[in-house]
């Protein structure tokens, strides 16, 4: 599985939210598995969008085929578009769906790690952070994917702002050190979203 991870600068937000429910036309595309989004709670005017596709080869034809015409609709909304493609190597509880109808919060974190150390990395989310995000109240699901290189996607889907804070609180210094998060990592940078469910295909 595909997974594409998109992010807007945007100048227009009723234009951009307008636009976004244009892409339904995905649920007619050959290996089209699901989208879904929504805006950051950081960083007002930034969107984030996930889409899911079987593989390359019918994100490809699709990329060479009608999204150009889809996106034409939002062509002034934004100043600065970002992607990114990751393939999928681990589901974060099993039996991942790029569903998002459920979901309240998305958290993405994109890591850059040392290329000696992506092996040991990828080992540490199947072992330490998979078991404990998979455990806690409130995560719905997720997916860990590999992009260019030593680059590294874990996006994780909640039913709630308050069970993912709770499991920030109480998880995380704790897991980065059993994880050896300081020596796998160059940089972690992330986001926290929440879900437009107009958005959602």
């Amino acid at each position: 599985m595909l997974v594409k991870w998109i992010r807007c600068g945007v100048v227009d937000r009723p234009g951009f939210d307008h636009g976004q429910r244009g892409w339904a036309a995905l649920r007619e595309q050959p290996g089209f598995r699901g989208q879904g989004g929504g805006w950051s709670r950081s960083q007002p005017g930034v969107a984030h969008l996930f889409a899911f596709w079987d593989g390359q080869r019918s994100y490809d034809a699709f990329m060479a085929g009608p999204h150009d015409g889809i996106a034409a609709a939002q062509a002034e909304t934004f100043e600065m578009l970002a992607v990114r493609l990751f393939e999928h190597r681990l589901d974060v509880k099993v039996g991942f769906e790029p569903l998002f109808s459920d979901a309240d919060l998305l958290r993405v974190a994109l890591c850059k790690v040392r290329p000696d150390r992506a092996e040991h990395f990828t080992l540490m989310q199947q072992r330490v952070w998979n078991p404990a995000m998979a455990g806690s109240p409130g995560m719905l699901r997720g997916v860990f994917g590999q992009g260019t290189g030593s680059d590294f996607l874990v996006l994780s889907l909640w039913d709630s702002a308050t069970e993912r804070g709770k499991y920030r609180e109480t998880a995380v210094t704790r897991l980065s050190e059993r994880a050896e998060l300081d020596a796998d990592v160059l940089s972690v940078a992330g986001d926290v979203v929440d879900v437009v469910e107009a958005w959602t295909v």
